[in-house]
């Protein structure tokens, strides 16, 4: 338990720090660029953001459930991961330059294009080797790798578009620092580079891709939940009301770091542990103090949306405020599948979220056709909050039947719920 602490505390000072990153760069580029710029910005990086999540093979999940489970040594994964990275790297780019020439209106900017395909290689090995550390839960380092490269791209984007008045090139190539940055450090400090090796285990690569796969697909369907709507609002729509969705929309991700920063605890242990109900009912306890903080914080930021909108992105923004109140019902109940889907992937079994997440994703797509030519954004955001709501719904329904845990006992507080966050605040205080 005191580990479990630890890593809590870790994981939220980490998180932290990506929001205030993240936030401090949404901000920026919402009030140099603007909403058409920004929506530009959007259509850009959905295809790269959609197509990372298969292209990434589920190798970081594959490689946690079998590092977790000792089923092959450390170097003998790290040195697959390179040789699968190295051949995804080389298709993954091709595709996503298809994907985004022939099916994208930002097509016809190739040199754009071009600079949202370049991080592409350096997030895929980062995203490859973070299952090493989740395997062995050095949760330490997976912190770094997930809150230096916002740091960097804010650096990069404050250089770029306050000193050299860069415009959408500038934040794009900012969004090249960050992976590139990390890749830096992996390959070197973590001494990665000696995995590269031309002997091929291929029962391992077998094992990971295997897996991964199952993992990708279930990722893929759950992210084209998440970025539909970008690619909708770009056909049906135009770049402003791309632009007042995605920064509406950016809100709201900020607040699913809170379930985020448990899950991957979640996961981590949920790999490694030997008694899976037990450990699921922990996972529901999870879940209940993350939906009740986000219910909270999503009440207090619906009353004060007005001032939060616009006092962060500028008055150009105001639209973005009805996105943003129509979508914080169903980031509330999407908490749901956040923090439990973790534990099935860890178990080892991703493909159950698709139960939910494929009918939700058919009605995210049949609303949007609906309600994007009449209402534009907000049209998007509606759809949405109806497609979060089935999916966690749903989700919860299989997640129930999966672990044998009745829906009862999943969603009712007890006293005990909060006894981490009180051994957390004693933990501090003994420090300070």
């Amino acid at each position: 338990m005191r580990s479990f602490l630890k890593d809590t505390v870790s994981i939220g000072f980490s998180k932290a720090g990506i929001i205030g990153f993240s936030l401090l760069t949404s901000m920026i580029t919402a009030r140099v660029l603007g909403p058409e710029k920004n929506g530009i910005i959007s259509a850009l990086l959905v295809y790269p953001s959609i197509f990372m999540s298969f292209g990434s093979l589920g190798i970081r999940q594959s490689t946690t459930f079998l590092l977790g489970q000792n089923k092959y040594s450390e170097e003998a994964i790290k040195t697959a991961i390179t040789q699968i990275w190295a051949f995804t790297s080389i298709v993954s780019v091709i595709c996503c330059f298809l994907l985004m020439r022939y099916l994208s209106q930002t097509g016809d900017h190739l040199w754009l294009v071009f600079l949202a395909l370049i991080p592409i290689p350096f997030t895929l090995f980062n995203t490859y080797n973070s299952g090493i550390f989740l395997g062995r839960n050095d949760i330490r380092k997976f912190n770094q790798i997930n809150w230096i490269p916002p740091f960097v791209i804010l650096v990069f984007t404050i250089v770029f578009l306050f000193f050299f008045d860069g415009d959408i090139q500038g934040y794009m190539l900012a969004l090249i620092s960050g992976p590139i940055a990390i890749f830096i450090i992996l390959l070197f400090k973590n001494k990665f580079i000696q995995s590269f090796s031309l002997n091929f285990n291929i029962p391992l690569i077998k094992s990971l891709i295997g897996l991964g796969l199952i993992y990708a697909l279930s990722l893929l369907i759950i992210n084209l939940n998440y970025k539909f709507d970008i690619i909708m609002l770009e056909k049906m729509s135009t770049a402003y009301q791309t632009g007042i969705y995605s920064k509406g929309a950016s809100l709201t991700e900020f607040l699913w770091q809170i379930p985020m920063f448990l899950s991957t605890i979640v996961f981590a242990r949920s790999a490694t542990s030997k008694d899976g109900l037990a450990f699921s009912r922990k996972v529901a306890q999870l879940m209940r103090l993350s939906f009740l903080i986000i219910s909270i914080a999503s009440l207090v930021l619906w009353l004060l949306a007005d001032y939060v909108v616009v006092g962060m992105f500028g008055k150009k923004f105001l639209g973005s405020v009805e996105v943003f109140n129509l979508l914080l019902p169903g980031v509330v109940l999407l908490t749901i599948y956040k923090v439990m889907n973790m534990d099935l992937a860890g178990k080892g079994k991703p493909w159950i979220a698709m139960i939910a997440m494929i009918p939700s994703l058919i009605i995210n797509i049949l609303m949007n056709s609906f309600l994007i030519p009449l209402y534009g954004a907000s049209g998007a955001a509606l759809s949405s909050l109806i497609s979060y709501s089935v999916a966690a719904l749903l989700f919860l329904m299989v997640y129930s039947k999966t672990v044998q845990l009745p829906v009862r006992e999943i969603i009712t507080f007890r006293k005990t719920d909060f006894d981490p966050i009180v051994s957390i605040i004693h933990k501090i205080r003994k420090r300070v």
